[in-house]
């Protein structure tokens, strides 16, 4: 019996990974930045622009890819001091939506981690495994958003495609 949801493939998203203190980070940032998560595995977003606290001293920024360039002349990467790194990595992870009412189910088969609402909020952001695969998984309204290595984008499509056939 398929599972009532429905995915789709997402356009690339803006993703810049973000590594150093975070008060190094937040001053050489100013404003270009949301607000920084203040727990590991959580999100904050403001201005369509998602900060994801993923590791010690690591952080993801999420944006529509309109935002990309924008978001490194704010930024400014090349100049950034020795003590953080910023890196435009947009281009290396497939994102995929899963909502509707079985999303939840969807995502017991397909994931080792206990998303139940009560352990994994909409705030909620963290690398675990989706399909056997390393994943980045996030709550989205009304599911989740999945994002796996670019190159096992075919692989989780045909997967996906399989629970909902």
């Amino acid at each position: 019996m398929p599972y009532d949801v429905t995915f789709k493939r997402l356009e690339t998203q803006a993703l810049l990974d973000l590594k150093g203190p975070q008060e190094a980070l937040g001053a050489w940032a100013g404003n270009a930045l949301p607000p920084f998560p203040d727990r590991p595995n959580s999100k904050t977003e403001a201005g369509g622009v998602t900060l994801m606290f993923i590791g010690p001293d690591h952080w993801l920024l999420r944006a529509d890819l309109d935002h990309e360039a924008p978001l490194e002349t704010a930024l400014r990467p090349a100049e950034a001091p020795p003590e953080i790194s910023l890196v435009r990595v947009s281009d290396t992870l497939a994102w995929f939506r899963i909502t509707g009412p079985d999303a939840s189910e969807v995502m017991a088969v397909a994931c080792p981690m206990d998303l139940h609402d009560s352990r994994f909020g909409p705030e909620a952001a963290s690398f675990t495994e989706a399909f056997a695969l390393r994943a980045l998984v996030t709550r989205c309204k009304g599911g989740f958003d999945v994002a796996v290595e670019q190159s096992f984008g075919p692989m989780v499509t045909d997967c996906l495609a399989r629970i909902t056939a």
